[in-house]
């Protein structure tokens, strides 16, 4: 694939994009990766009891194990997103729960995230796909490693 060269607003700024673009990619990362782990946080502060009834509620059956498997989820595998490690494996996984989430919890309610809608939802799914799509990226635990899950 040939190499498209963008033009820059302002081309004096070159020498510092070149310097920090490869901190772009791990923004990201921190970007879906601390919000999910806060709502992983706070669903281990209030335990499993309130997870497992939203999950009755909604109809994913068998409850209680699924809803331990996305407070796992959402709080290791979030930590692992932020630092780059088993990247691929855990934002696969956590766009396959955003995705159940949007169009399990949240469809009903339509696109507008003011009305509980599957809007962020759907947009985390996409950028969680995003991520299993590329890996760590350069500033990772996995580059580091020198192994991708």
């Amino acid at each position: 694939m040939d190499q498209v060269q963008t033009r820059l607003l302002i081309p004096a700024l070159a020498p510092f994009y070149q310097r920090v673009s490869d901190f772009s990619y791990p923004l990201i990362r921190i970007a879906v990766g601390g919000p999910m782990l806060v709502h992983g946080v706070m669903k281990l502060m209030n335990g499993p009891a309130p997870v497992i009834a939203s999950m009755e509620r909604i109809g994913i059956q068998p409850a209680a194990p699924m809803a331990y498997i996305v407070m796992f989820l959402e709080t290791v595998g979030a930590a692992c997103i932020i630092l780059g490690l088993f990247t691929r494996f855990f934002a696969a996984a956590l766009c396959i729960e955003t995705l159940i989430i949007a169009f399990v919890a949240h469809w009903p309610n339509g696109f507008p995230a003011n009305r509980n809608g599957y809007e962020m939802v759907l947009t985390w799914a996409i950028i969680y796909f995003a991520i299993a799509l590329r890996g760590g990226g350069p500033w990772s635990l996995d580059r580091r490693l020198g192994r991708e899950l």
